[in-house]
């Protein structure tokens, strides 16, 4: 069996593959229009094939159209006539993810699976998670989150909004210094392995830079001030390619717990309603329950469930 990125000449044998299994996947139009904006890419579609040149596998990894190595794996199909789909997909991943490592990548590009809510009761939704996660772990990406995906929409009640937090712009270093206090006792999961991967300045750098580089604008981002005028949080309105997003709220340690969550979050949400907003997106981490408890009482529908595998923090340290 062959394990190769495709080329240019592909595309159309690329984007003829569909996936019946009832899993979030790429279709043959969002393949192409995102081909022709840089965020896919032929040396980011990986294939198998059989010794006859027929078609097993496929695996599409996206990334910023401004960014040299992909950020995450959208898509990974194996034809249930390729035999053992958990070992097939295990050497696509592998070699593809090799690849990426050789040509510079600064840590293994994560798995994103989309998935309809309550998936765990579909058997055949089941059956699809549990070959990707076992090829998604043997490829390296052993480390497991479930996130919530969830929307506001146009038309739907506002979260009212509160009366205790006061909100002003600042620089990029003072929310560098607020990203670097916020991560002190975390929740969320992605922030405490960034520190537990480079400690929490660098982390905090990153996470600065993450949103600048967001499609949404700078001069969105707010600091969030309590009653006596001290900070207290901050809040930043984002965006995504397709939509306004819920980017990052915080809250600052000596204040969590006195519900403040709700005003960052009722602040981030009338700010994108009343630009004209038709929707609104926002992930949050089942494990962070704080966070997905605000989302709910704010009004925000779970819509679909991702499960991200990704490389455990040892092993993105030992990447080049």
């Amino acid at each position: 069996m062959l394990f190769r990125p495709t080329t240019g000449a592909e595309v159309d044998r690329v984007a003829a593959v569909t996936v019946p299994e009832p899993v979030g996947w790429i279709d043959a139009d969002r393949y192409r229009d995102e081909l022709g904006k840089g965020m896919y890419r032929p040396e980011w579609t990986w294939l198998a094939e059989d010794d006859d040149g027929r078609l097993l596998a496929r695996a599409l990894w996206w990334g910023r159209a401004d960014r040299a190595h992909p950020v995450a794996l959208d898509c990974l199909h194996v034809d249930p006539a390729a035999g053992d789909r958990a070992q097939v997909a295990t050497r696509l991943l592998t070699a593809g993810l090799r690849a990426f490592a050789d040509a510079g990548a600064p840590k293994p590009p994560l798995y994103n699976l989309t998935l309809p809510v309550g998936w765990r009761d579909d058997p055949a939704a089941a059956d699809a998670v549990a070959w990707r996660r076992t090829a998604a772990r043997a490829a390296g990406l052993s480390h497991e989150v479930e996130r919530l995906r969830l929307e506001w929409a146009a038309g739907d009640v506002l979260p009212k909004p509160g009366n205790r937090l006061t909100f002003a712009p600042a620089s990029d270093e003072e929310f560098l210094g607020m990203f670097r206090r916020i991560a002190v006792g975390s929740l969320d999961d992605e922030t405490r392995r960034n520190v537990a991967a480079m400690g929490v300045e660098a982390a905090a750098r990153e996470e600065l830079e993450f949103y600048l580089g967001c499609p949404g604008e700078r001069e969105w981002w707010r600091l969030a001030y309590g009653p006596d005028g001290r900070l207290a949080g901050l809040a930043i309105p984002s965006a995504t390619p397709y939509a306004r997003n819920v980017g990052f709220l915080g809250v600052l340690p000596e204040f969590r717990g006195r519900g403040y969550v709700d005003d960052l979050l009722a602040e981030v949400t009338r700010s994108h309603a009343e630009a004209g907003a038709e929707l609104i997106t926002a992930t949050t981490d089942t494990g962070n329950a704080p966070m997905a408890a605000a989302f709910a009482r704010a009004g925000y529908r779970t819509t679909e469930i991702r499960m991200i595998w990704s490389a455990p923090v040892a092993e993105q340290e030992r990447q080049p």
